[in-house]
């Protein structure tokens, strides 16, 4: 098995892993009226943050065109959600344990996508930057007060 295929099984096992720990500390609430509310939907950024993950693990495994974009997309965005924290503009949700692994995840996958080791479709000045502000869109609506 080759290195690319390698390190998108551990991309997905740890994006699994924190889909799964995140979805367990979502709380549902009691009655229809408390599903509107922005306290109820920030709770499922860290869960956006690593189902992007999955699907740039996902993309790896296959050799997909759009890879590279889809891990710089989760690369920004994981490392937005701290440095926005740092910055005071909000307070995160994800638990350390899940930011410094995301932290490890976004820096692998950022090296990943613009350093194109494994020859997929590099990505274009236009695609990074949509990749940044989509990122930032990411974190801005789920943690936005």
């Amino acid at each position: 098995m080759g290195n690319r295929k390698i390190i998108a099984w551990l991309l997905l096992a740890v994006g699994l892993s924190l889909s799964m720990a995140f979805f367990w500390a979502v709380e549902f609430p009691q009655g229809l009226e408390a599903y509107l509310s922005r306290e109820y939907y920030g709770q499922f950024g860290p869960l956006v943050i690593s189902v992007e993950l999955l699907i740039a693990g996902y993309y790896l495994l296959v050799g997909d065109e759009k890879t590279n974009f889809t891990l710089a997309l989760f690369g920004f965005t994981a490392l937005l959600d701290p440095i926005f924290d740092h910055l005071g503009l909000f307070d995160s949700l994800v638990p350390l344990y899940g930011t410094i692994t995301l932290l490890v995840c976004g820096l692998l996958c950022l090296w990943l996508a613009f350093a194109n080791p494994f020859k997929l479709k590099r990505l274009s000045y236009l695609t990074a930057t949509i990749s940044v502000v989509l990122g930032v869109l990411v974190e801005w609506f789920f943690n936005f007060p």
